[in-house]
């Protein structure tokens, strides 16, 4: 038995009119959302960032000087075959998408991208004046020793 090789799907520029490019992508922009954070300016700040990071599946990245967090998670109504399940009661999100602002036939390129808790944390310390010691919080001096007879 022959196998099939799908063909190689078409660029942007190469489709017949009406054809829509969700008939060829593999659903890249229901297998992540981004939104867009505050720039970081302090300590505390960039602790949050390495927060997010901590947790896995997570980028932060920057283009043109907006920082942003991506969490690469697949929507729940993503089909095996790519397409939407619940198409015609999608949310608004997603019915204002256009295939125009899509990453179809893009990589992503980024000015800054930082994967891991370490690497947020190795440019805060490059780009911040030193972070101040923290003083041990006070507290009890310990639990008793309790002797039983």
């Amino acid at each position: 038995m022959r196998s099939r090789r799908r063909s190689p799907r078409p660029r942007r520029d190469e489709l017949k009119a009406g054809e829509c490019l969700c008939d060829h992508c593999v659903g890249k922009c229901c297998r992540y959302f981004s939104l867009p954070i505050d720039t970081p300016t302090t300590w505390d700040d960039f602790d949050s960032i390495r927060w997010y990071l901590a947790h896995g599946q997570t980028l932060i990245y920057t283009v043109k000087e907006q920082w942003y967090l991506l969490v690469m998670t697949k929507c729940n109504y993503l089909a095996a075959d790519y397409r939407c399940k619940i198409y015609h009661d999608r949310p608004k999100i997603c019915r204002e998408y256009t295939t125009a602002e899509c990453e179809y036939d893009d990589e992503w390129s980024f000015t800054k991208c930082f994967e891991t808790p370490e690497q947020i944390w190795e440019y805060a310390e490059a780009v911040l004046p030193p972070r101040p010691r923290r003083k041990p919080a006070p507290g009890p001096a310990g639990l008793p020793i309790i002797q039983v007879p």
